[in-house]
């Protein structure tokens, strides 16, 4: 640091305000802590890279010091990983390896001193934060919720740039690194400690103490508290040795290419980078995580990646009401939930477990026993995997009540209706809720009904609102906040900051039929059906979309949703959009047929007793146009019809006003269908292909199939005068 920066007294203090490090002088021991000025976590860039730097330096020198500890001065945050917005002013794979190779540099620095560093871990250790911990002595952390460690940038298109892929594997073991480093899954304190990736935990009150005694244990020489990582047969025989190393390898990579066809590399340079290390030792292991992280640094994965990361994190802070509105949202502390069935159990379940209270109502007893069963089921899970204890989990469940009549609603702060999809049906659960629940905020959860058709039965149409959860609730990380013309601001706000409570990522959207997510998605399986009236085989038309990068081709989608809900979807989507939105004559049939999919185990697949997929029901061909006989359509014919009409379709809901921006428009198609992360969205993949380009397929395909393709007015004019949705 410079003379500018650097304050130093007869105490020891050592202080730089441009990063917030300081350092004390404590019982012999350097006490360093990160506490970045303006942010709310820790990051590492640039600037704060010497400043570590120079102090591991002085440490070393200064025979008055026996060691150090590294903590954090944030209240729930150690270090969250790499400044990524650094990142995005890198203009060369070369610069962004010399930035991999400094850091390295550091880290390497901090694991070769003789006098031991004590990494004192309280809340999120987090990409470069875990890897300055792995470089440290020995790692105290903190038995609480908030204590996480995570190598995670594989979800950035990255791999650990600072010596992560070297030192994990050599701490935890090859599988448990493999694990993390692929997934770049957290993992919460108590497993750290089991896998042998901190030493030790201890209450947050006594981290301090602790960690200032264990750098003079280990001064002295005295033994400390160790958690190694789990030996046995199955490791020596996979870790310990070259031919076992093979095979947990060569199994890695078949394990990524099932799960990603080859579209994101960062995995399988992870694999490479980690192998080399155990082949050619930990210096030429490090030389290649450089090199590749560059690489990957430039790659257009990454890019997309970064920008997802980046547009959620700004729609975090965006209260979703119009420029030049503010309002206060109200507090939510008891929820009432109409109807106990798939959709009403899944929000409750996500409702109790951010502390709310909720109040369940079905007509039936039976239901409402069905409904505690499946929100119980989904917190057994999570006491299953540890994340709850007995304790939490016996009162997280306790705060479900049930009941078949309004008793128990007249304090709630919001109602949600999950009932049967019908406009009387909704209509007539609206006026009851808001007779007996005078204060509180409708909010309705269907999937297509316009908001504004259900709020003409509302004494108080300002407090009624959309929240469009999707399926299974605990596990799709989407919420789409719908609002009508008379909805009010503080309805709005109330609902966009519930929803984030509940730990969603919430866009909000104007009104009309589908919303955004379900109108966009709505083209797209249409135009699936039409390729099975022409012949296409479901398997091959499933696997086409699957290989574009979606998780699930549409017809699985259609089973998964069920068929029966999509039969009630068609014509409110066509009522209001017209014949571009009528459904194919196979999905029709299917229908009527009286196949509702995977939940009756009769689809357009079969399926077992407990619900597995048991391969193509060969007789539902007979209820398509084309009968039995199928013909072989190309991969790229059948992804192009249908991904076309899903990006006119979100262009058109841009052009409407239906989402705000195109940053929306990516997210909630992301996050709400599963469209490829890797391609960055529906406006971000336009651009990519280019408006002009997209624009002629569209007349093409227009021409073969009168009405379906018209390009949207939006997407032509923007072609025509050469914009971008995107910078």
């Amino acid at each position: 640091m410079t003379e500018a920066q650097r304050r130093e007294g007869a105490d020891g203090l050592v202080a730089d305000a441009a990063t917030g490090v300081t350092c004390t002088v404590e019982q012999g021991v350097a006490v360093i802590c990160y506490d970045q000025p303006g942010s709310p976590v820790n990051t590492l860039n640039s600037r704060v890279a010497p400043v570590f730097d120079g102090l591991f330096r002085r440490i070393e020198q200064d025979e008055a010091i026996v060691g150090a500890v590294l903590l954090s001065g944030k209240p729930d945050s150690w270090i969250a990983g790499a400044d990524i917005d650094e990142l995005t002013r890198i203009d060369t794979a070369a610069q962004a390896e010399g930035l991999s190779r400094a850091g390295q540099a550091v880290l390497d620095r901090l694991a070769a001193m003789r006098k031991p560093v004590v990494a004192a871990v309280h809340g999120a250790a987090l990409g470069g934060g875990l890897e300055v911990a792995l470089a440290c002595r020995h790692r105290v952390a903190t038995d609480h919720a908030k204590t996480v460690l995570a190598l995670p940038e594989v979800q950035l298109g990255l791999i650990p740039g600072a010596g992560g892929t070297q030192r994990l594997p050599r701490t935890v073991g090859l599988q448990a690194a493999l694990d993390m480093i692929l997934t770049g899954r957290n993992i919460r304190a108590r497993k750290a400690w089991q896998m042998g990736l901190v030493h030790e935990l201890v209450h947050p009150a006594i981290l301090r103490e602790v960690a200032l005694r264990r750098v003079h244990d280990l001064a002295g020489g005295r033994p400390t508290p160790t958690r190694r990582r789990a030996s046995g047969a199955a490791v020596v025989l996979l870790e310990d040795n070259a031919l076992g190393r093979m095979l947990v390898f060569r199994k890695a990579r078949e394990g990524v290419m099932g799960k990603t066809r080859g579209k994101y590399p960062a995995p399988l340079a992870a694999i490479d980078v980690i192998q080399q290390g155990y082949a050619e030792g930990m210096e030429a292991g490090l030389r290649e995580e450089a090199r590749r992280f560059g690489e990957l640094a430039m790659s257009p994965v990454c890019r997309q990646l970064t920008y997802l990361f980046f547009a959620t994190t700004a729609l975090k802070k965006d209260s979703g009401l119009p420029d030049g509105v503010e309002a206060t949202p109200a507090a939510v502390r008891k929820v009432g939930v109409l109807g106990a069935g798939f959709m009403g159990a899944g929000i409750a379940g996500v409702a109790v477990q951010a502390g709310t209270q909720v109040r369940l109502k079905d007509a039936s007893v039976e239901r409402l026993a069905t409904g505690w069963r499946a929100v119980r089921d989904v917190l057994r899970e999570r006491l299953r995997k540890k994340q709850l204890t007995r304790a939490q989990f016996d009162d997280t469940l306790a705060l479900v009540g049930s009941t078949t009549d309004y008793r128990g609603f007249a304090n709630a702060d919001l109602v949600i209706e999950a009932v049967f999809e019908d406009l009387a049906v909704k209509h007539q659960v609206l006026r009851e809720t808001q007779a007996a629940a005078p204060r509180a905020i409708f909010a309705s959860n269907t999937s297509t009904i316009p908001i504004r058709d259900i709020a003409e039965a509302a004494a108080r149409p300002d407090r009624v609102v959309g929240m469009h959860f999707f399926s299974p609730v605990h596990k799709m990380p989407l919420l789409e906040v719908i609002v009508t013309p008379r909805t009010s601001a503080a309805t709005t706000a109330t609902a966009v900051h519930y929803g984030r409570q509940l730990g969603k990522t919430v866009i909000v959207v104007q009104d009309g039929a589908g919303f955004y997510v379900n109108r966009i998605l709505a083209p797209y399986l249409n135009e699936a059906g039409r390729l099975l009236d022409e012949g296409a085989r479901i398997e091959e038309l499933d696997a086409a979309l699957v290989d574009f990068g979606f998780p699930v081709g549409p017809i699985t989608l259609l089973d998964e949703v069920g068929l029966d809900i999509a039969g009630k979807s068609g014509p409110i989507m066509v009522a209001a959009y017209g014949d571009r939105m009528l459904p194919s004559e196979t999905l029709r049939r299917v229908v009527e047929s009286g196949r509702l999919g995977r939940k009756a185990r009769h689809g357009f697949y079969r399926y077992d007793e407990h619900g597995k997929r048991d391969g193509v029901d060969e007789s539902v061909y007979a209820l398509t146009p084309a009968g039995a006989s199928r013909q072989a359509m190309g991969g790229s014919e059948m992804q192009t019809r249908c991904v076309l009409p899903l990006l006119n379709e979100a262009v058109r809901c841009l052009q409407h006003g239906i989402i705000r921006s195109a940053r929306d428009g990516d997210i909630g198609a992301v996050f709400g269908i599963g469209f490829p992360p890797f391609l960055g969205g529906p406006f971000r993949y336009l651009d990519t292909l280019g408006l002009p380009a997209v624009v002629a397929q569209l007349d093409t395909l227009n021409a073969r199939f009168p009405g379906r393709f018209e390009p949207a007015a939006l997407l032509r004019e923007m072609a025509a005068s050469g914009r971008r949705f995107h910078p």
